[in-house]
């Protein structure tokens, strides 16, 4: 690993004003990609603003059917929220599914959100529950937030401070999961409203990251039922190959992993 400079912000202005001050600093929240990366000699960013300690970013707030969740929550305190089940038990079961014990306490949603991993789960979730992405700037929506591999809306010093929704009247979530990772070699999450609209968002799976499948969309707003998606095509020409799995096995799971959700839901 190479030679870094820490610093503990105690407030978001504090972090952000210590970023902007080195040209090669990073914000660290978990650290689970970040450290990672830096021990690999991936990463070797100048300054890091460790975000853990900013009591501002962390906690849970659901008010009717909305949410609201600090960007610095972990993922096990995503799973285990008593409130947030209530209104919205899919995103704790996908948060209880996140990697190990370890991971899950100290991994947090506002840094897997950042990083947008193609094969993470938050973003699938965010894109089908049309949520907001809260910075210390502007609120960005999910859908213009996820710009590809890796690469988001967020500018130089900008950090999530928080991310909100509202909460379907279904949802749920399904994953083909690495055995070793516990990355999502394929997931899909759905979500349908009182209103009839319907969202299919796929992980994993895409060549270009997260993305929504409109075909699935459209047969589950006119038949919400596993059966209307056995119709349905997925081109894997718009997915990834890799060692784990080719792009045609990909199309199949993004059918089966929808299934299963809108049973689940």
């Amino acid at each position: 690993m190479y030679a870094t400079n820490y610093h503990r912000a105690s407030s978001v202005q504090d972090a952000v004003r210590m970023r902007s001050a080195a040209d090669e600093s990073k914000y660290l929240a978990g650290g689970m990609t970040l450290i990672a990366t830096m021990k690999q000699r991936l990463a070797a960013p100048s300054d890091l603003v460790d975000l853990r300690h900013i009591p501002s970013l962390r906690g849970i707030s659901v008010d009717g059917t909305s949410v609201r969740i600090g960007a610095a929550t972990t993922h096990y305190d995503v799973a285990s929220s008593t409130e947030l089940k209530a209104a919205c038990p899919a995103i704790c079961d996908l948060a209880h599914g996140i990697g190990d014990p370890h991971v899950r306490h100290m991994g947090t949603i506002g840094g897997s959100v950042a990083n947008n991993d193609p094969a993470a789960d938050y973003p699938a979730a965010l894109l089908a529950l049309d949520a907001v992405i809260v910075t210390n700037t502007r609120e960005i929506k999910a859908g213009d937030f996820f710009t590809g591999l890796f690469e988001t809306a967020l500018q130089d010093a900008e950090m999530i401070v928080a991310v909100t929704f509202d909460a379907p009247a279904k949802a749920a979530y399904a994953k083909f999961r690495n055995p070793a990772s516990r990355y999502a070699m394929t997931g899909v999450f759905v979500a349908r409203r009182d209103n009839g609209d319907v969202r299919v968002s796929v992980t994993g799976a895409g060549a270009d990251g997260v993305f929504r499948h409109p075909g699935m969309e459209a047969a589950l707003s006119a038949n919400w039922s596993p059966d209307s998606l056995a119709g349905v095509s997925v081109d894997p020409s718009d997915l990834m190959s890799d060692i784990h799995a080719s792009a045609e096995y990909r199309a199949n799971l993004v059918k089966v992993m929808a299934k299963r959700a809108v049973a689940a839901a």
